[in-house]
C-alpha cells in the first residue's frame, strides 16, 4: 500500500491460527528495535494546531487535551485486561505510533500473553505476526485492529469525544483497543514482529508489552462489569462493599477498575477487613496501598491493582473493602445485581473505621471493585453466565448463588486442589450480542456479550484453570437463532482454548411459562443443547437443563426448583446446579 517491507531478509509466517505450541526455529532477521524508535506516524495533535497530525491519512487525528481529560497522558503506565502498557512518551505533533509492517520491536519478558494497544484507520485491520522468542523458537499470532471511528465500542479501551481535522473538530467518538494474543507459556520473549502492511487499511501499534502470569496468586472474588450507571452523587464519601469469598489465602490484593468510563477516578485511600456485623468490622480494617502509597488515580478504562498485604483471608466468608471517594462521583462502572447489602458513608473518610455508624446508607451493587485475589498456589475457575449464575431470586445476603455451592463443595474435599472460583455472572447478559454498548452512561447493566468480555472477566483473571459457560437463554429469549449462539460458544471455546484453558458448556435450562419462553424460543434452546451435548467442541458438558427441568413436562422448571417466575430456579434449584456437578471436570 504504502512502502515494501523493512529488511530484505526478513521472513513472516502468515498462517493465522497458529498455536503458541506450534513453533519454529528462528530465521534469518533485522535487528530489532524499542517500538519508539519504529514510529512513523503521528496520531496525536493539540486541538488548537490539528495540522499537526495526520492519523488516517486524510488529516485528522487524536485530540491530546481528550486524552489528557481521559488520564491518558504521555509517557504513563495503565493496566487494561491486567497488560502493564506505557503509552507513548511524546508531545503531540510527534510520531507516536508505527504503521504495522513486519517490523520487529524489541519486547522482553514471560507470560501468558502479548498485548498491544492498537487502532485501525481506513476501517479493521488484520495481519498475521511472529513472536521469537530467546530460545531460537518462535509462534505465530493474528492480529486485529478496529477502526478507530467505527470499531465497537463494546471492546474499545478508551473514547474520546473529538475527532480531530483541518476543518474543525468534529464530535465524533475516537477509539484506542488493548488487543491480546495467546503466547506459548515458559519461553522468555526476545521481540516481536509486527503484521506485514494490511493493505487497504492501516494497522497502528502505540505499544506492546508481555502480560506477565500473575504467580501465587488465587482469584477468590469477582464481579464482571455490567455497566456505566449513574450513581450518587457521592462527594467525599467512602463506599464499603460486601464480599464472599471462595479460597482462602494468607495475602490479599485488589482490583478497582474505571472498565467504560470517559474519566479518572480518584481513589483517596482503601482498607480490607473481616466483616463482623452489617458495615461493621470484626477488627480494625488493615490500610492497602497502590505502589507504596495510599491512593490512586484510575484512569478511563484502565484498572489498578492493590499493592500484595501480609492479610489472612479465610475461605467461604465475609470481607468488607473500603475505598474513599474524594471528589464527586456522579457515575460509574457497576455490577448491577450484587445480591449483598454495602454501605456508603457520610461525609469523610472512613475507610479505617471499625464502628459502622459512619455508614449511613446502601448500596445493593458493587461499583468499581472488581477482584479480591489471595496469595495462593491453586488456580481459578471462572463461570461465564448470566441471572442464574449471578444470583437472580436467591436470597439475598445468603450466598446461595450456585457458585457459592460449587465453591464450598471444593474446599470441603481434598482430592483436587481447592481451586478459587470466580462468578463472572451479569445478568440480563447473552452470548453473541450486546445489551449495554459499552460506552456511556446507561440504566443497563446487562453488559456487552460474552464474547466481548471474555478477555477482561476471564482470560485476564489471575492462573485460570477453566472457563464454564452457562449463557444463551436471553439470546433465544430475544430472537436469536440457535446457530448464532452456537457460533458465539464456539468461539468462546477457541479462545480458551487458545490460552491453554479448559473449556466446559453447560446446557441452557428449561423457561416455559416466562413471557418470552415462546414455543419457538425453546425451539432454538433444544437446538443448542443438541450441539453442545453433541458437538464435541467443549471439553466437558454440565447438563443443567437434565438437573432443572420437569421430566413430566421438558420445557418447564421442575415446581420444586422454580422461583415463582419461572425463568429462575430458587434456592433449592441453586443448590441442585452446584451440587450436581462433576468436580474431575474443571
Amino acid at each position: 500500500m504504502r512502502r515494501g517491507l523493512r529488511g530484505s531478509t526478513l521472513v513472516l509466517a502468515l498462517v493465522a491460527g497458529v498455536s503458541p505450541g506450534a513453533l519454529a526455529v528462528a530465521d534469518e532477521r533485522q535487528a530489532p528495535e524499542p517500538i519508539a524508535r519504529l514510529f512513523d506516524n503521528r496520531a496525536i495533535s493539540e486541538d488548537s494546531a490539528p495540522g499537526e497530525a495526520d492519523f488516517d491519512g486524510a488529516g485528522a487525528s487524536l485530540s491530546a487535551r481528550d486524552l489528557a481529560a481521559a488520564g491518558w497522558t504521555p509517557g504513563r503506565s495503565l493496566s487494561v485486561d491486567a497488560s502493564r502498557l506505557r503509552l507513548p512518551r511524546t508531545t503531540p505533533g510527534e510520531r507516536d505510533n508505527v504503521r504495522a509492517d513486519g517490523q520487529a520491536v524489541l519486547v522482553r519478558g514471560r507470560g501468558e500473553a502479548l498485548s498491544f494497544l492498537v487502532a485501525g484507520t481506513g476501517g479493521d485491520a488484520s495481519g498475521s505476526g511472529r513472536v521469537r522468542y530467546r530460545d531460537g523458537t518462535s509462534s505465530a499470532y493474528h492480529l486485529t485492529a478496529p477502526d478507530w471511528r467505527s470499531g465497537p465500542l463494546a471492546t474499545k479501551s478508551v473514547a474520546l469525544p473529538h475527532v480531530n481535522t483541518a476543518d474543525g473538530q468534529l464530535a465524533e467518538k475516537a477509539r484506542l483497543y488493548v488487543v491480546s494474543v495467546p503466547l506459548a507459556r515458559g519461553r522468555e520473549v526476545a521481540s516481536v514482529e509486527l503484521p506485514p502492511d494490511p493493505g487497504a487499511a492501516d494497522l497502528h501499534v502505540f505499544a506492546v508489552s508481555v502480560r506477565a502470569e500473575a504467580k501465587d496468586w488465587t482469584g477468590s472474588w469477582a464481579a464482571a462489569t455490567g455497566g456505566y450507571r449513574a450513581m450518587g452523587p457521592w462527594t467525599d464519601r467512602t463506599l464499603r462493599l460486601v464480599v464472599h469469598t471462595s479460597a482462602g489465602g494468607p495475602r490479599v490484593r485488589i482490583e478497582l477498575a474505571n472498565t467504560f468510563a470517559a474519566a479518572p477516578v480518584r481513589i483517596g485511600s482503601a482498607s480490607i477487613a473481616l466483616r463482623g456485623e452489617g458495615a461493621g468490622a470484626r477488627a480494625k480494617p488493615v490500610p492497602l496501598e497502590f505502589g507504596g502509597v495510599a491512593g490512586t488515580e484510575i484512569p478511563a478504562g484502565a484498572q489498578v491493582f492493590s499493592d500484595p498485604l501480609g492479610f489472612d483471608v479465610p475461605a467461604d466468608s465475609d470481607l468488607l473493602v473500603s475505598f474513599h471517594l474524594p471528589g464527586t462521583v456522579s457515575a460509574a462502572p457497576v455490577h448491577g445485581l450484587a445480591n449483598e447489602t454495602s454501605y456508603v458513608s457520610e461525609a469523610g473518610d472512613h475507610t479505617g473505621d471499625t464502628d459502622p455508624a459512619a455508614y449511613d446508607s446502601t448500596l445493593t451493587s458493587w461499583p468499581f471493585l472488581t477482584g479480591v485475589d489471595v496469595g495462593g498456589r491453586a488456580r481459578s475457575i471462572v463461570l461465564l453466565g448470566d441471572s442464574i449464575t449471578d444470583g437472580e431470586k436467591s436470597t439475598p445476603g445468603a450466598d446461595r448463588r450456585w457458585p457459592n455451592v460449587l465453591a464450598r463443595r471444593l474446599l470441603a474435599q481434598d482430592d483436587l486442589p481447592r481451586y478459587g472460583v470466580l462468578n463472572a455472572g451479569i445478568s440480563a447478559n447473552r452470548v453473541a450480542s450486546d445489551r449495554y454498548t459499552g460506552d456511556g452512561v446507561s440504566t443497563d447493566t446487562g453488559g456487552v456479550s460474552a464474547l466481548h468480555r471474555l478477555e477482561r472477566d476471564v482470560l485476564a483473571r489471575p492462573r485460570v484453570r477453566t472457563v464454564v459457560v452457562f449463557e444463551g437463554v436471553n439470546d433465544v429469549r430475544w430472537g436469536a437463532k440457535a446457530g448464532q449462539v452456537t457460533d458465539g460458544l464456539r468461539e468462546i471455546a477457541e479462545r480458551a482454548h487458545g490460552r491453554g484453558l479448559r473449556a466446559v458448556a453447560a446446557t441452557i435450562a428449561p423457561c416455559e411459562g416466562e413471557a418470552r419462553c415462546t414455543a419457538a424460543a425453546d425451539a432454538e434452546r433444544r437446538a443448542v443443547n443438541e450441539w453442545i451435548r453433541t458437538g464435541g467442541v467443549y471439553d466437558a458438558v454440565l447438563d443443567f437443563d437434565a438437573v432443572l427441568r420437569d421430566p413430566a413436562h421438558p420445557s418447564r422448571l421442575l415446581p420444586a426448583y422454580d422461583s415463582g417466575d419461572h425463568l429462575h430456579p430458587g434456592d433449592t434449584g441453586l443448590a441442585a446446579l452446584g451440587e450436581s456437578i462433576d468436580l474431575t471436570v474443571l
